[in-house]
C-alpha cells in the first residue's frame, strides 16, 4: 500500500480529540496514511434526508460524536485477538442547499468516495448521517463489486468453497437492524432500501427490530412483494438470517441506532420506546462481522445533538470495536 498521504474525494478530516491515551485503539487509527490498513472508516456527515422527512436534525454531526467516543473507550490490545488497522477516510462535505436535489448531489459525492475507498483494498465501514446515506454508501459497494467482480475481500471462487450454488445465487442480499422499514418513496432519510431494491435488484433483505407502530401496512406489503423479510422477535434470529441468505453471495449489512430503546440510545434522530435490547444489539453486528459475504458495514442516525451523557455515541463506538473485532476472525482472502 501506499506510503505517501491519502485523500478521498469529497472528504474533510474527521475531527478527533487533541490528546488520545496510547492504550486507547483510537490512537492508533490512521488519518493520513493507509500503510498496513483493512478497514476505511467514512463519515457521513449529513442530516438533510432527515430534515426533508421531518425528523429531528442532527445526526450530521454523528460521525465527529463517535470519533470523541471511540476516542475514551476500547483498549487498543484486547486479549484473544488483534483489531485491524484502521484508517479515518474523513467526512464527506455534503452538497450546497436543503432540496431533494442537494440530497441527490451528496448521494453522488458519496459514491465517488466509496469507489476510491475500494480501489485502496479497504474495507469501508461508514458514520452517519440520516439513513438515505446508506443508499449511497452500499449502493457503491454493489457497483464497484459488479465492475471488479476479482475483488480480493469478496472472493467468487470461496463463495462456492462455502456451499453457495453461485448459479442460483442472488448476487447482493441486505441485512438491517431498525425500528422503520425505509422503503418510502419519497426523497429522504425513508428511503434507502427501496432505492436499493429498484435501482440495484438487491435481494432478499432480512430486518431486524422492526417496530410494529412505526410502520404502515402498505410498506409492509410493499417490502414483502419484493423479497423482504421481517424478523419476529421470537425467532431464533441466527437461524432466520442463515434462512433468508442461505443463497446469497453478498451482503449490505446497516445498523439505524434508533432500533435501540431509547434508554439506552437517546441520541438518534427518532426515539424507540421499546426497542431492541443493547445485548441483542451487539449479537446482530457480531454475527454480520464474522460472516465474510458481507461486504460493508454502517451505523446510521447517531445524533449527538439529542444524546444526554453521550451514551448513544457510546454504544456506537462499540459496535464498532464489535464488529472489527469479529471481522478479525474471518478468512485473510476476505479481509483486505
Amino acid at each position: 500500500m501506499s506510503t505517501k498521504p491519502i485523500a478521498i474525494p469529497h472528504c474533510t478530516p474527521g475531527l478527533w480529540p487533541i490528546e488520545i491515551l496510547p492504550a486507547r485503539f483510537a490512537s492508533h487509527v490512521h488519518q493520513a496514511l493507509i500503510t498496513g490498513c483493512r478497514v476505511a472508516l467514512l463519515g457521513l456527515a449529513d442530516d438533510l434526508g432527515v430534515r426533508l422527512n421531518a425528523g429531528r436534525p442532527g445526526a450530521s454531526q454523528g460521525p465527529n460524536a463517535f470519533r470523541a467516543a471511540l476516542a475514551g473507550y476500547g483498549v487498543s490490545t484486547p486479549a484473544g485477538f488483534t483489531y485491524p488497522k484502521v484508517f479515518d477516510a474523513g467526512d464527506i462535505i455534503p452538497a450546497p442547499g436543503d432540496s431533494p436535489q442537494a440530497l441527490h448531489q451528496t448521494h453522488a459525492r458519496i459514491r465517488e468516495a466509496v469507489h476510491a475507498i475500494l480501489d485502496l483494498g479497504l474495507f469501508p465501514i461508514a458514520i452517519g448521517g440520516g439513513h438515505d446515506l446508506t443508499f449511497a454508501f452500499a449502493g457503491a459497494v454493489f457497483e464497484w463489486t459488479r465492475a471488479n467482480a476479482n475483488s480480493t475481500f469478496i472472493d467468487q471462487e470461496d463463495d462456492v468453497d462455502d456451499g453457495i450454488d453461485t448459479a442460483h445465487a442472488h448476487t447482493f442480499g441486505c441485512v438491517y437492524a431498525d425500528a422503520h422499514l425505509d422503503v418510502r418513496e419519497a426523497v429522504g432519510s425513508g428511503m434507502p432500501f427501496r432505492r436499493l431494491i429498484e435501482q440495484h435488484g438487491v435481494a432478499p433483505l432480512l430486518v431486524e427490530g422492526l417496530d410494529q407502530f412505526a410502520n404502515a401496512r402498505e410498506f409492509i406489503d410493499w417490502f414483502e412483494d419484493h423479497s423482504g423479510h421481517i424478523a419476529e422477535p421470537d425467532e431464533d434470529a441466527h437461524e432466520r438470517y442463515e434462512e433468508v441468505f442461505a443463497d446469497t453471495q453478498h451482503i449490505i449489512a446497516s445498523f439505524d441506532l434508533d432500533v435501540i430503546d431509547m434508554a439506552a440510545a437517546p441520541g438518534v434522530s427518532a426515539m424507540n420506546p421499546m426497542g431492541m435490547s443493547t445485548h441483542d444489539a451487539e449479537r446482530h453486528v457480531a454475527r454480520w462481522g464474522a460472516d465474510p459475504r458481507v461486504a460493508c458495514f454502517d451505523l446510521m442516525e447517531l445524533s449527538p445533538k439529542h444524546d444526554e451523557t453521550g451514551r448513544t455515541a457510546r454504544l456506537a463506538a462499540r459496535l464498532f470495536l464489535t464488529f472489527l473485532s469479529n471481522w478479525s476472525s474471518r478468512p485473510t482472502s476476505f479481509q483486505s
